[in-house]
């Protein structure tokens, strides 16, 4: 494959990013799959690499702890799958899984020289649903019903959105190019400001898809802010009477 040369936007990006406002009360923070079967190495069954996983919580925690004490709500999508009867994983009806799932060589797995598994992964009951311990308080909302790559699809995350009066969703988790990407695109088609908190995510298919994710939302759907930057967005948005 060619390699191609990454298109220079800062300029349009910078120009968005200062006139973003972020207005406390309209604003809620969703972590996609922040759970022990990513971003814990001792169970993962779909592992980020460990410095990464180490990377996003400590980011993440940051983060959320500065939004709880600004009521900013915080809501944790997990994907939860069942175990059917003669096939497995609910999730082994998709037909790419199931594929990725019978290619059994090393250099074949999901994710690179690393431990991967669609069939056993975040079974109902497993360690691996289990939020990090860390990211989560009791105040938080829960949805554990997400069943594929899009936080929307078959949730009920839209109507809770809409009954907190949100505006702004701000993205965190795993994987940058998959399930925040594809939720980030929802969240754009259903009219929400998008943000993507990009100290707070990374990719366990590899650092060139995390990049191309990030690049997919600054470019094309919102905002691609660190911590530092949208804590300073959300004290501006706090300071305006509008």
């Amino acid at each position: 494959m060619t390699a191609v040369e990454i298109v220079d936007r800062s300029t349009m990006i910078g120009r968005l990013q200062r006139g973003l406002i972020l207005k406390p009360r309209e604003t809620a923070i969703v972590t996609v799959d922040m759970h022990r079967g990513h971003l814990d190495p001792a169970i993962a069954t779909m592992a980020a690499k460990p410095d990464d996983s180490r990377r996003v919580i400590a980011a993440a925690k940051e983060l959320l702890d500065f939004a709880r004490v600004r009521q900013i709500p915080v809501i944790h999508v997990k994907l939860v799958y069942r175990k059917i009867p003669g096939l497995g994983s609910e999730g082994m009806i998709q037909p790419f899984w199931r594929a990725l799932h019978d290619m059994t060589t090393e250099e074949d797995r999901l994710t690179p020289g690393r431990r991967s598994t669609v069939d056993g992964h975040n079974l109902e009951g497993s360690p691996g649903t289990e939020i990090i311990p860390e990211l989560y308080a009791k105040a938080d909302y829960v949805i554990d019903n997400k069943k594929r790559l899009d936080c929307f699809y078959g949730t009920d995350l839209r109507g809770l959105l809409d009954t907190l009066g949100v505006k702004s969703v701000c993205l965190m988790g795993i994987n940058t190019n998959t399930c925040v990407l594809n939720t980030a695109f929802t969240a754009f088609n259903f009219d929400f400001r998008v943000v993507v908190l990009s100290d707070c995510v990374a990719s366990m298919y590899g650092d060139d898809l995390h990049v191309l994710g990030l690049q997919n939302v600054a470019r094309c759907l919102g905002w691609v802010l660190a911590n530092d930057e949208f804590k300073e967005k959300i004290e501006e948005g706090a300071a305006r009477n509008d």
